[in-house]
């Protein structure tokens, strides 16, 4: 086996310095990492919303989370809002976590289902601690000490300014040993005898050799694209939104720990309360909709003052045919996107750096190896698609052509599977390590009006009277729970206020 001795990753940003951190951490000097990036270039910087997933992260790096919210104007995310999607007027929270919980064989859902035909049932987000926190605008981390309760399984993620992040990374990687190179890329230079990455060539003359290049340049794939003609995997066909604006307003209250997806009539505008500032965003169809239109609708659904321009983006939703080909893995937005609908942008970033650490390769970069990567890559890509698919997918709402078009649309074989099978009977299995748990699925089902047809016929070993008092129980519990947390304000004021 011959080792390889040089890492060099092109771009910085979100992907590059989350690349450059963990790999300095974990890797412990065994090789030379550098990273090229230029000021002049600058980053997206929009992916501000995460899912629990990133705690694992940053506990990796070793990351104390007070400093990280302080150091990132961080906030608590208990799960997002889905406002107007099922039906214009309805809304519902994917909270994380649990969902109240389990009566010996089934979930809770199930019990849920019989009573709420009967019309004996409340609120779905009233059995789940980390919905109903999010409604009154509370919250707590977790509580190991009380396992038995409610208040030990708040799920938690964050939202936090993605420029102070990767400036918070960018210290840590560099105190590891990363070595930053301030430029442009003006040449990708390929051997001619297997098509592998010999070189970069910078703008000012300067010629880097490396042993793995590793492709953060964002949308451009400046070497897996651009230089090695990788292909895409357009699926615009599912997922019409190609645009998106970012505009930050100022924090008002209250200041919620949640994220918020409001639909528009040809996409769907973010809110993502931070400690300094709100950020927002409007993603939508430009076959739907005219620039200038959706630059009003977004102005216009602000709820504190406009603090800069619009930023505005342009994407193919899809994904790279291989992320990993040949010498060259790419990470972040080089390797494809999905659009920002379920916080899944950073996530992608960290699982495909773990990934390539758990294969990561010799100098012989070994076919079985690189085909592996891409084999979970696309098995995650796919997933993560179909489960925003859904969202589109499964609407009442024809107002306007955009809707339409998405409740009518011919869907992934996979994801059709799936509704039938909740639509019989509220049954979902997770598959594999697919992200999204059963609880995702089935509160976006349910939010979304996928009501099943049945319940598991084992419900009915619990008579009508056992079911009212179990779920009965189930929401008195939560609802004591969330009267004794702390406000997400005050929570924030006393354990991680940022300067």
């Amino acid at each position: 086996m011959q080792q390889l001795k040089r890492i060099l990753i092109v771009g910085g940003g979100t992907a590059g310095w989350m690349t450059a951190a963990l790999m300095s951490k974990l890797f412990k000097g065994l090789y030379e990492i550098t990273l090229i990036e230029s000021e002049a270039i600058g980053i997206i910087g929009v992916g501000e919303a995460t899912i629990p997933a990133i705690k694992k992260y940053n506990e990796l790096l070793g990351l104390d989370e007070n400093e990280f919210m302080q150091r990132t104007q961080g906030s608590f995310k208990l799960g997002i809002q889905f406002v107007d999607w099922w039906k214009q007027g309805a809304s519902y929270i994917h909270g994380f976590g649990v969902i109240g919980r389990d009566l010996e064989w089934l979930r809770c859902h199930q019990y849920w289902l019989k009573l709420n035909a009967q019309g004996a049932a409340s609120d779905f987000a009233n059995y789940s601690i980390n919905t109903a926190a999010a409604l009154e605008n509370k919250f707590m981390r977790a509580d190991p000490k009380m396992a038995d309760s409610p208040l030990g399984h708040i799920a938690h993620a964050f939202h936090f300014d993605a420029a102070l992040y990767s400036k918070y990374l960018r210290g840590l990687a560099e105190a590891s040993g990363v070595r930053r190179r301030e430029g442009k890329v003006a040449d990708v230079t390929l051997r001619g005898e297997d098509g592998f990455v010999q070189s970069v060539t910078m703008d000012d003359g300067a010629v880097i050799e490396a042993d793995l290049f590793i492709d953060c340049s964002g949308f451009r794939g400046l070497i897996i694209e651009q230089a090695m003609k990788t292909g895409y995997e357009d699926w615009t066909h599912w997922l019409p939104c190609d645009r998106a604006m970012a505009v930050p307003c100022a924090r008002v209250e209250p200041f919620t720990p949640y994220t918020r997806s409001t639909a528009r009539p040809a996409g769907w505008q973010w809110r993502i309360p931070l400690q300094h500032r709100t950020g927002n965003g409007h993603v939508y169809s430009s076959q739907y909709m005219e620039d200038d239109e959706a630059e009003r609708i977004l102005l216009s659904g602000l709820d504190g003052e406009q603090l800069a321009e619009p930023n505005r983006l342009r994407f193919v939703t899809g994904k790279r045919k291989r992320i990993w080909n040949r010498n060259c893995v790419a990470i972040g937005l080089a390797s494809g996107f999905l659009e920002p609908l379920e916080s899944t942008s950073i996530h992608l970033i960290q699982s495909a750096i773990v990934r390539l650490v758990r294969l990561f390769p010799d100098a012989g970069f070994d076919p079985a190896t690189i085909a592996e990567f891409n084999r979970q890559s696309d098995f995650e890509y796919e997933r993560i698609r179909d489960f925003i698919i859904l969202h589109y997918k499964a609407t009442e709402r024809d107002d306007t052509p955009f809707w339409r078009y998405c409740r009518d649309m011919e869907i992934p074989d996979t994801l059709q599977r799936k509704i039938d099978l909740f639509r019989a009977n509220g049954r979902i299995f997770r598959e594999d390590e697919e992200l999204f748990a059963e609880e995702s699925w089935i509160q976006v089902f349910l939010g979304q009006g996928v009501i099943p047809r049945a319940w598991d016929p084992l419900v009915e070993i619990k008579s009508g009277s056992e079911l009212l008092t179990f779920l009965g129980g189930v929401e008195e519990v939560i609802r004591k729970c969330v009267a004794v947390m702390p406000s997400h304000a005050a929570y924030i004021a006393r354990t991680c206020p940022a300067a």
